[in-house]
């Protein structure tokens, strides 16, 4: 019994001291933080979508599923009426991952209204494998861009 109950007090106490390691990048809770602003780059020669980059992105969060993670980005339109959005993934280059958030045009002219009612949120899946070789993830539009990395 007291065995048990000095196995349960050491547990208690490694788990406790995990808290005071709190942005160390052993704790996998504290990868792929917050986002920041980043430099927009080129769109790649080869790219053949039609879509438009959206005019900027306001948010971008990765939030944990089982397997992976769920990368969620947050764009502003000028106006009203864009449709069908899709964040559309470069290659990996040196542990980085970058994705153009596109999106359709309205085919009528629409008002601008509220930030609020123009807000486009898109999202794509990274499973755990592909996450092994990436260190940094942006999603870019065609004012800025956001980045988070571990």
């Amino acid at each position: 019994m007291n065995k048990m109950l000095v196995t349960a007090l050491c547990a208690t106490l490694a788990l406790g001291a995990c808290s005071s390691i709190g942005k160390s990048r052993l704790n996998p809770f504290n990868w792929f933080g917050g986002s920041e602003d980043a430099p927009v780059s080129a769109p790649t020669a080869e790219a053949t979508d039609t879509r438009a980059l959206v005019a900027q992105v306001t948010d971008l969060t990765l939030e944990r599923m089982p397997g992976g993670v769920l990368v969620r980005a947050t764009g502003l339109p000028p106006t009203q009426g864009y449709w069908e959005a899709e964040l559309v993934a470069r290659p990996i280059e040196d542990g980085k991952i970058t994705y153009d958030f596109r999106v359709f045009p309205p085919i009528t002219p629409k008002p601008s209204s509220t930030p609020q009612s123009r807000e486009v949120i898109v999202a794509a899946y990274l499973s755990n494998i592909k996450l092994e070789r990436i260190r940094q993830i942006t999603v870019q539009g065609a004012s800025n861009a956001r980045t988070t990395r571990r």
